[in-house]
């Protein structure tokens, strides 16, 4: 059995104890509680599991008291835009098919972040379920692109999920209709951290069974960790793959790239970040910036709220993170394996239904672009950057404007503008039943340059908007 590695406390009950000032109480007292958590769950596999995702809330845990007391505010003045280096043009590079990088592909695994849900989209289980083009969803769309991938290369590019607590069930049910492609699926669960009481800073579960507002996934920045974790990691090493293609299951633009695919071979770059040009619908999206001398990405919930107006700005800021990350997987395990694997947190207040004050602690995968090797950005054509996130985007991808092949989506060659319209569909349309009970069937938008629909309006079949 491995070395248990947790810091050993003796326990005390004492109400005075856990609510203490005195250095290391808070700590001590969380520490308490989780192991009090862990010894809930009887010896074996997922005590084992438990306790190591325990420990790294724990890590992270204090890191977050220690950047409340220690931690400088983000120095706005050292905000920089991206050296040249830092970030080069898509157009640049060399072109390549996927034939021409066929060798390539037999070291390359794809990786889908799939741990969110359809709630806002009114759908009950995993948002990658969701239907979104001619009666397929996002995971059947990418099943086909890397099936077909195979095919035409001859290589095994496997394809892999993080999942969450919430989607994890329902998705391993679902994939079991691909038994039959010609693409092997692994999935892996992304942790399971308990969230705390924002006044006593306790975690809120009293068990570790997965009650409702106890627990969360704490940000896709969880993968590096959970990745190593499942043993997937290292399965792929023995199995000679290099090289991990992560992106959002939702965005359907996403899709393996033979020409950076190619760049990361050339340049021995451990971290790529694929960027698009920043459009007034982007203005939250995060960027790369150069910060005393270090390439690093920007989120808008570390901006400083006098600051928040200049982020925002497209002409200062414009590029943003599409989340399609390239990523070397020995660098993975190398920067895992030293625990200073830092992400910098992202403090989610919440409220849970009895009124609870709470706090979830979470980071994002594109975040650890500070700790690799040679890392640096791509700008990308905006076909890149499809993400489906509202009603508004389905209507887009399910109208004549796109084109299906082998699960990818292309931009219809007949549209006179390389744009997208811009729609904005009201509350009515909102969650996806009441979106397809008002279209009878997709609508022709070739011609469509701007499109707003409010209140409880319905459409004809075979439509055709033009124009604004």
């Amino acid at each position: 059995m491995p070395q248990d590695r947790r810091p050993s406390f003796t326990r005390h009950s004492s109400q005075d104890m856990r609510l203490s000032s005195a250095p290391g109480g808070v700590e001590h007292a969380v520490r308490v509680d989780l192991d009090g958590l862990i010894n809930q769950m009887p010896n074996g596999p997922d005590k084992d599991k438990f306790s190591k995702e325990m420990d790294d809330f724990y890590r992270l845990f204090t890191r977050y008291l220690h950047d409340k007391k220690h931690s400088k505010p983000l120095d706005w003045e050292k905000v920089r835009g991206p050296k040249p280096e830092d970030v080069i043009t898509y157009k640049d590079l060399e072109q390549k098919s996927v034939q021409d990088v066929a060798p390539l592909l037999s070291k390359l695994a794809v990786l889908k972040l799939n741990g969110g849900l359809g709630t806002t989209m009114g759908c009950v289980g995993p948002k990658s379920a969701i239907e979104v083009r001619d009666s397929q969803t996002f995971l059947d769309l990418t099943v086909q692109q890397i099936e077909y991938l195979n095919q035409v290369s001859g290589a095994d590019v496997p394809l892999i999920l993080m999942n969450s607590f919430n989607t994890d069930e329902d998705t391993s049910k679902i994939v079991q209709k691909y038994s039959t492609h010609n693409v092997s699926i692994c999935t892996f669960n992304q942790s399971r951290y308990p969230r705390f009481k924002t006044d006593s800073n306790l975690p809120l579960a009293q068990t570790p069974e997965n009650k409702p507002n106890m627990w969360y996934p704490p940000g896709h920045g969880d993968l590096y960790e959970s990745f190593a974790n499942s043993g997937l990691l290292d399965q792929l090493i023995d199995e000679g793959k290099e090289w991990v293609f992560v992106s959002n299951v939702d965005n359907l633009g996403a899709t393996v790239d033979p020409v950076i695919l190619q760049h990361m071979a050339d340049t021995g770059a451990e971290f790529v970040m694929e960027v698009t040009d920043k459009t007034k619908a982007d203005i939250k999206g995060g960027t790369i910036i150069d910060y005393d001398g270090q390439v690093r990405l920007l989120e808008i919930a570390q901006v400083p709220k006098a600051h928040v107006d200049d982020f925002k700005r497209v002409k200062k800021f414009k590029i943003f993170n599409t989340n399609n990350l390239w990523i070397s997987i020995k660098a993975i395990k190398r920067l895992v394996a030293s625990q200073k694997f830092d992400l910098d947190l992202i403090v989610n207040n919440k409220t849970t239904d009895d009124g609870t004050a709470v706090i979830q602690l979470e980071t994002a995968v594109g975040a650890a672009i500070k700790h690799f090797a040679g890392a640096h950005g791509v700008n990308v054509p905006r076909s890149r950057f499809l993400p489906v996130k509202s009603t508004s985007d389905l209507f887009l991808v399910t109208s004549d404007l796109y084109l299906l092949e082998n699960g990818e989506l292309r931009l219809n060659p007949k549209r006179t503008f390389k744009t997208v319209p811009v729609v904005k569909l009201g509350d009515h349309f909102k969650k996806v039943n009441d979106y397809l009970a008002r279209f009878k069937t997709p609508p022709q938008i070739l011609e469509l340059d701007h499109l707003t629909v409010t209140g409880d309006v319905s459409f004809s079949s075979d439509v055709t908007l033009e124009g604004t």
